[in-house]
């Protein structure tokens, strides 16, 4: 070891004896440090990650170990240095491996010196260090498989210049064979077999921070494959010095045995894929306990099936083995209840008719290339989930997210298919079960508790309904298995005791029918479990069908994974002139369609004074000029434990093609909202840390007029990032940034209510009181808008969470359903005047942040698909939902982390900065070198005179 050792050593000093170790350094790092701030523009990228910095690296390192290793032998061969060493003491093996050693120490060193780049990311974003932990790593087990590979060739050769060509011809070669440029003229199964085979696909795979042993051993075999025929090259060269020839064959032989079992385990390890360890943050590319949790609910077979063409896309081709083995970690973890299959729709006719006409896959075309033609080739990229007579299918806009690098140049993966594929479970599993099996999915007792008057109290409606209660109640009984008891109580007996503990306890009083008969009666229901309660609404058109999906409702509220229904209430679809919007008016089409992937959507305008029964959660986007009618719908239903998200502004903007302007807008909830201390000031929040606005001018080139879009860093576009985001309840876990654009402070003075911030501007945020958004560069030519700097700057709350017991805005006063003309008979329902502790009024003071246009300005601005203020929305509902699984799922996605804003001044700034460390680093080594030389010198001296003396 100790003469290993030496020869290490002795190989590392003769590389900075000379200027090959420092070139090769100052090379290494100006290419890196080039093609991340310049080819790969990071800052323009604005992604908080490192990826620049490794997508170049196999290609960087053919080329510089080739030269850095092409002189190793060689020059032993044509000096003759050669001959002495193999005469020698030392053993040829450890002359191999401590050049090798020599190499792979010099490659590390200069690997260590581009730590700066990720330090600076770092400084600049929420980087997710497991990508780089996984980059260095795949960085150095490519390297030194190059190196094995350039120190063979040295020495089979004393010419560097053929050990130069011969490296980078092995290298580029075993990287091409698996890249996409070679792989997309061949099929699916010939592609990934290439693919597994070059050094590329290996070296993307670590690099997203999962260290994979396939990948490993793969560099591992590599390595010492060339590494054993360098032990024989060099090993041949000792049969001068009179090695036996018979020995060197038995040496020979072994090498080869040993080189084709390890390639014999390659490929016997491509089926596996259990052992590997996730570094990323949140273990992203791992099966989660959620996943686990929703898997164990199965009761009967799932089948995942995957419709995969061997002809596809190029960009889509890489991604097929990543959905695949993904889809393997499912079958494993559902324990033979999960089934999945891949097919090749083409290739089998009857499975492409079933798709089609059973579940509506279809192919889409996509333009291919192969080495004779260009065409359109129809392919599938699709995930079947059946679970009994449900299923949900996937196809690449679901599973995809697309980055524009530049306009012919776009960076394709997968987005989150985890999440992705167990919500589909999630749905299927709750489509497929009935009122019945809902108890199948709770698992503390529920208790029904009735407080309903006598039958001859009761109108003769409500006396139907009771009858109706009575059989439904007799049928969740039975199928409950015993988790579900009821008790029904009479509250005018006993003096009226009971009466007065519920309206302590819920808030319920009697009702009555209409001035005519002003008999009072109790009609009130509730459900228990696990120290909760939900009131059951009565159903305003007293019908046993909504008299069920109201109790169906409650009980979901105690099980978990359950599809929830949500009542949507929007602003209607925009006005159109001959098929053709009206300009101006905002539209919010893409929230509901995202809504409507995980939860059951009713859309309703609250007039008659109620939400519709069955609802779990009330959402109102934009409200305008609610009556007291629609009032009173949203007050009961929060009495109710429920939980309203409101969206809305005082402000509602015009979006123009020429110009933004903005009106003062009245909602309807103003006095509402002031009653349980909560307020929207008229005013816009301003903040020196916001998002751009993407601008379309015109700019002269020549004789030509060209169309392009500008960035306008625009202050009322507030750029939420981690600082202004809470971290209790897991809602923005997942995001990582969130505009809220033109966005009003939210003030609160609830005492008796508990407050989460869920999100804030900036400290450097200031208020515009006047509506004047459009920026004016003839007044303010830098920005188009005022600094701020005359006004006090601080951080407001833009959203928040208030939750506890409530008291009805309509406390003591007539209901507005209270409006019984003379001669009819009709049911008014009293006032619930305190709502359960299970109350939540979520506000968000902007609306106009989830209209179809605002969101294409955002995927402009970013250059993907712009999902984090729908995301929001899906969050907070999980969250009232108490489904912290789906939370954290979703958090474990590949999405965008995105930059803090950071200036002109500040970007060039980072960058001068590391290109100083890097030449620091050179000269720093430099300096070293040189203290270390003088050292050994001083000792050489030393030691002759000593010798003389």
């Amino acid at each position: 070891m100790a003469s290993f050792s030496q020869t290490a050593k002795h190989e590392f000093r003769a590389l900075f004896s000379s200027l090959s170790a420092y070139l090769f350094i100052a090379l290494f790092l100006i290419v890196s440090l080039f093609i991340f701030f310049w080819v790969e523009t990071f800052f323009a990228r604005n992604l908080a990650d490192v990826r620049p910095l490794f997508e170049w690296m196999p290609l960087l390192m053919i080329f510089l170990v080739a030269a850095l290793t092409m002189r190793m032998w060689s020059d032993e061969r044509r000096s003759g240095n050669l001959e002495m060493l193999l005469t020698s003491s030392t053993p040829v093996w450890r002359l191999v491996v401590g050049k090798f050693t020599a190499v792979s120490a010099l490659v590390l060193l200069a690997l260590l010196l581009t730590l700066p780049l990720p330090l600076t990311v770092a400084l600049s974003g929420p980087l997710d260090w497991g990508p780089v932990i996984g980059g260095y790593i795949a960085s150095l087990l490519l390297a030194a498989s190059y190196a094995s590979i350039g120190l063979y060739l040295s020495s089979r050769t004393d010419n560097q210049i053929v050990s130069l060509i011969g490296t980078i011809a092995i290298c580029g070669m075993l990287y091409v064979i698996g890249s996409g440029t070679l792989t997309a003229f061949a099929g699916q199964r010939l592609s990934e077999i290439m693919a597994y085979f070059g050094s590329g696909s290996h070296f993307l795979s670590i690099t997203r921070g999962v260290i994979d042993f396939r990948d490993l051993f793969y560099y591992v075999s590599l390595t010492l494959i060339f590494l054993l025929l360098n032990f024989l090259s060099v090993e041949k060269l000792r049969l001068a010095g009179g090695l036996p020839g018979r020995q060197y064959r038995r040496r020979q032989m072994t090498v080869f045995v040993v080189i084709n079992l390890l390639l014999m385990s390659n490929v016997l390890l491509t089926k596996s894929t259990s052992l590997r360890i996730d570094l990323t943050q949140g273990k992203r590319f791992s099966i989660s306990e959620t996943t686990h949790e929703y898997l164990q609910l199965l009761q009967q077979p799932l089948l995942l099936r995957g419709y995969f063409s061997a002809r596809t896309h190029p960009l889509l081709t890489p991604l097929v083995p990543q959905l695949r083995d993904l889809m393997r970690e499912y079958e494993v973890a559902g324990g033979g209840m999960l089934k999945v299959e891949i097919i090749d729709p083409l290739e089998e006719p009857e499975l492409e008719q079933e798709a089609g006409q059973m579940y509506g896959i279809e192919p889409v075309a996509f333009q291919v290339a192969d080495k004779y033609q260009s065409s359109l080739v129809n392919s599938y990229f699709n995930l079947l989930i059946r679970y009994g007579d449900q299923f949900r299918t996937l196809d690449y806009n679901d599973l995809i997210d697309v980055k524009m690098r530049s306009e012919t140049d776009l960076d394709i993966r997968l987005r989150n298919p985890e999440y992705d594929i167990t919500r589909a479970i999630r749905r299927v599993l709750s489509e497929q079960r009935s009122g019945k099996g809902l108890f199948d999915s709770i698992g503390k007792p529920v208790t029904f508790r009735g407080f309903i008057s006598t039958t001859q109290r009761l109108p003769v409606g409500l006396q139907k309904l009771k009858q109706d209660l009575d059989a439904l109640l007799e049928v969740f009984e039975q199928g409950s298995g015993g988790r579900f008891t009821v008790s029904i109580i009479d509250p005018q007996v006993d003096d009226g005791a009971v009466a007065k503990e519920i309206r302590s306890q819920y808030g319920f009083r009697p009702m009555v029918l209409g001035l005519l008969k002003p008999d009072p009666f109790f009609f009130y229901m509730v459900l228990e479990s696990g120290g909760q309660w939900v009131p059951i609404p009565v159903p305003e058109d007293l019908k046993k069908e909504h008299l069920q999906a109201s109790l169906e409702a409650g009980l979901r509220h105690f099980a978990p994974g359950v599809l929830r229904t949500i009542t949507l209430t929007m602003p209607a679809a925009p006005d159109t002139i001959f098929g053709f919007k009206r300009k101006g008016q905002a539209s919010y089409f893409q929230i509901e369609k995202h809504l409507r992937e995980s939860v059951i959507i009713r859309k309703d305008d609250l007039s008659s004074g109620s939400v519709p029964a069955g609802s779990d959660l009330l959402l109102l986007i934009a409200p305008e000029s609610l009556n007291e009618k629609q009032l009173f719908a949203i007050d009961q239903y929060l009495m109710q434990g429920g939980a309203v998200i409101i969206a809305a502004a005082p402000w509602k903007i015009k979006l123009g093609s020429d110009a933004i302007t903005t009106a003062k807008h009245e909602t309807g909830l103003e006095l509402w909202l002031a009653h349980h201390g909560i307020t929207l000031r008229e005013a816009i929040v301003m903040d020196a840390q916001n998002s751009v606005f993407p601008i379309p001018v015109q700019r002269n080139s020549g004789n030509a007029v060209v169309d392009e879009t500008q960035n306008l860093a625009y202050p009322f576009f507030p750029d939420i990032r981690r600082q202004g985001m809470e971290n209790e309840t897991g809602i923005t876990a997942s995001l990582n940034q969130v505009t809220l654009n033109w966005a009003a402070p939210i003030t609160i003075d609830a005492r008796d209510h508990d407050v989460i911030p869920l999100l804030r501007s900036s400290t450097e945020s200031w208020l515009e009181e006047q509506g004047s958004i459009q920026p004016d560069f003839e007044r303010f030519p830098q920005s188009g808008f005022q600094s701020g700097n005359d006004q006090e700057k601080h951080a407001y709350l833009l959203a928040a969470i208030i939750q506890g017991r409530f008291d009805s805005f309509f406390k003591g006063k007539k209901s507005p359903l209270f409006d019984v003309q003379e001669g009819e008979q009709q049911l008014a329902v009293d006032v619930i005047e305190r709502s359960s502790a299970d109350g939540r009024i979520i506000l968000i003071s902007s609306d106009i942040f989830l209209a179809d246009s605002v969101i294409d300005l955002a995927t402009r601005a970013t250059g993907s698909r712009y999902l984090n203020s729908m995301q929001l929305i899906e969050n907070i509902m999980e969250w009232s939902f108490e489904e912290p699984g789906l939370l954290k799922l979703r958090g474990r996605g590949d999405y965008a982390r995105t930059l803090l804003p950071l200036s002109r001044e500040q970007q060039r700034l980072r960058e001068y900065l590391n290109y100083a460390a890097a030449i620091t680093g050179v000269m720093l080594l430099y300096a070293i070198e040189r203290l270390l030389r003088r050292r050994r010198r001083r000792a050489w001296g030393e030691l002759t005179t000593d010798a003389h003396r």
